[in-house]
């Protein structure tokens, strides 16, 4: 660059307050739908992690107006903002957006005793289905699994990527690694509108994947989070595809669910005092037996008269006369003699 070129952009940068060190990042250029929202991610140098940030309104730094900032206010009007000096990013999320919002905003690092750090892009609101958009900004998966995103847009025009903010980039038609994850871009036409699907699958995931990406189409940018978890016991490989056929299998399992709990209710009752029914009858049956059973050892034998035996009620005895007076003798039972008359 010419010596004096490489002045006048010094000067310019010290007569708007940029800094010619610039170590922010964020998208170019987002289109939102009228009544959405949006989230802006800002990626900062690790030196910047305990600097406020702010976000600021306006074409040219020197007169933009300042939003919100990670000291204070955090929270203005639809606007917010929240630092993650973890994952060195701070994010700005928009809310309820109007046709008002459409401007150029900027992403700001404070610096002391220097210029500040920053980056602008552009956000553009309309109330018709924006040029380039996705149906969530957040995507779940865990480690080994793997995520799908589909991004919208109604031309042809520009190169599909996806790329990683602060990183390398996939396009349409590849399937690269990408940071030791393996991408893959599908470019299809949708059936209902003439507008097209960028369909991204990423797998093999590494929690080292969790991070801020975006989808590209053109000039326009749409960020897009991953958040890589470690799996569960009943957790497997997730895809996450976002459509309508997804959400309605999801009410009408979630409604079989609820019958099914009905069902068990209802039975729940009867089956219960089915139960205690046959639990009493058993017991009172066992009560019952033991009963009678101590009744029939606490009587006595029975013991029956047997008839006597004929030859035992025989008496012998003998009678003798002396002196006229008659004596009866004490019968012998062992002499079988019969008694003879004197």
């Amino acid at each position: 660059m010419a010596p004096h070129l490489l002045l006048v952009m010094r000067i310019l940068f010290f007569l708007t307050g940029l800094s010619d060190t610039q170590s922010v990042s964020t998208v170019s250029h987002v289109s939102v739908k009228q009544g959405g929202s949006i989230t802006i991610p800002c990626l900062y140098d690790l030196r910047y992690s305990n600097n406020v940030k702010y976000w600021c309104r306006g074409y040219y730094w020197l007169g933009c107006s300042t939003v919100v900032r990670t000291d204070h206010p955090k929270t203005s009007g639809n606007t917010s903002i929240s630092d993650d000096i973890n994952q060195r990013v701070f994010t700005v999320t928009m809310r309820r957006l109007s046709s008002s919002d459409s401007d150029y905003y900027w992403c700001i690092v404070e610096r002391k005793n220097e210029a500040d750090d920053g980056v602008s892009l552009q956000i553009s609101v309309t109330p018709g289905t924006p040029e380039l958009y996705v149906d969530q900004q957040e995507l779940t998966g865990v480690v080994g699994g793997s995520v799908t995103m589909l991004c919208y847009y109604s031309k042809l025009g520009g190169s599909g990527r996806w790329c990683r903010m602060g990183g390398s980039c996939v396009a349409v038609g590849h399937s690269v690694d990408l940071d030791g994850t393996f991408v893959k871009l599908v470019q299809e036409q949708r059936e209902t509108t003439n507008g097209y699907v960028l369909m991204v699958t990423m797998s093999g995931l590494m929690m080292e994947n969790t991070g801020w990406y975006r989808c590209e189409k053109g000039k326009l940018q749409m960020p897009v989070h991953v958040t890589v978890n470690q799996p569960s016991t009943t957790q497997s490989t997730i895809t996450i595809t976002p459509s309508v056929t997804n959400r309605d299998n999801v009410v009408t399992n979630e409604n079989t669910d609820a019958k099914h709990q009905s069902l068990l209710e209802v039975l729940f009752i009867p089956l219960s005092l089915l139960v205690v029914l046959i639990a009493v009858t058993l017991v009172t049956w066992k009560m019952l037996r033991k009963h009678k059973d101590k009744k029939a050892k606490d009587q006595p034998p029975n013991t029956s008269v047997q008839p006597a035996d004929p030859e035992q009620n025989i008496t012998y005895s003998t009678v003798s006369h002396i002196s006229g007076t008659t004596q009866q003798v004490k019968p012998n039972p062992f002499d079988p003699t019969p008694l003879q008359p004197n």
